[in-house]
């Protein structure tokens, strides 16, 4: 059976609202507070597969460090974008929920509810 894992920042309430909605769906799941416990390149790479994005649409692209930074992300490729979310993990979309070979990120936390829906 794939685990569940729940890709988790406290300080997010989407983030906390999505452990709460974990919590009660009696799933068993994992937390991993990847800005404690970073993500590797490998990693990241593999969530994009999960989830059937590009890195671009892994970043939070209205986090203060890219301001500070002067970066234009749309001149950046692929390896670099994940390369920035390996530096700062700050800039990784969140929640993101991975369950049963499957991923989302629970922007709305509906992505959530349907990613562990079972399938009829």
């Amino acid at each position: 059976m794939t685990q569940t894992v729940l890709y988790h920042n406290p300080n997010c309430s989407k983030s906390r609202a999505t452990l709460a909605l974990l919590q009660a769906s009696n799933i068993p799941f994992s937390v991993r507070e990847y800005l404690h416990d970073t993500l590797n390149y490998d990693e990241i790479s593999q969530l994009l597969g999960l989830l059937k994005r590009s890195p671009i649409d892994l970043i939070r692209e209205n986090e203060p460090i890219l301001t500070t930074m002067d970066l234009s992300l749309c001149d950046l490729n692929d390896d670099a974008l994940i390369r920035l979310c390996v530096t700062y993990p700050i800039l990784i979309e969140r929640p993101i929920v991975v369950h049963q070979g499957a991923a989302c990120i629970g922007r709305p936390i509906e992505n959530v509810v349907q990613l562990l829906t079972p399938s009829p």
